[in-house]
């Protein structure tokens, strides 16, 4: 389940101070110092922006907007707590980003990248109707695939 989540609540967990339960190993405190700063720049501009990937009443991941939107185009990142992984939680939390994607008429496509090597991550696009469409070079993570859904409406 998708619970939306501001740059408070993405600080509050960077502070140990989770409204929920959260994985142990969920994020490092870096990374959702990150990710609460994201948030709150695209939030000022295209809310929402970030969500928290709940299971059982725990926070196991989070799902994001990593850009501003461009002329009705989302770009979503997602990580799930590695004690989580390959139980489905990645394909159903974006899953629920496409239905509510699909009903927000300001978006028409969502995008995302994945690793060449992250095959996990590949499988959780194609399964929600992603499809390739092309790939490029990041100075920090190296060769990425591109992936796009169409929300024709």
């Amino acid at each position: 389940m998708l619970v939306v989540a501001d740059k408070n609540v993405v600080a509050a967990l960077a502070d140990g101070a989770a409204p929920l339960p959260v994985a142990p190993d969920l994020e490092a405190p870096e990374v959702l110092v990150m990710l609460a700063d994201l948030a709150h720049t695209i939030g000022e501009v295209f809310a929402p922006a970030a969500w928290l990937i709940v299971e059982d009443g725990t926070i196991v991941g989070l799902l994001s907007l990593v850009a501003p939107p461009a002329a009705g185009v989302i770009a979503i990142g997602y990580g799930v707590a590695p004690s989580w992984r390959g139980r489905g939680v990645a394909t159903r939390a974006v899953a629920e980003l496409i239905a509510i994607a699909a009903a927000d008429a300001r978006i028409v496509a969502v995008t995302a990248e994945t690793a060449v090597a992250n095959l996990a991550s590949q499988r959780v696009l194609a399964a929600n109707g992603f499809g390739r469409t092309g790939e490029r070079t990041d100075l920090e993570d190296g060769q990425l695939i591109v992936w796009c859904v169409d929300l024709a409406r």
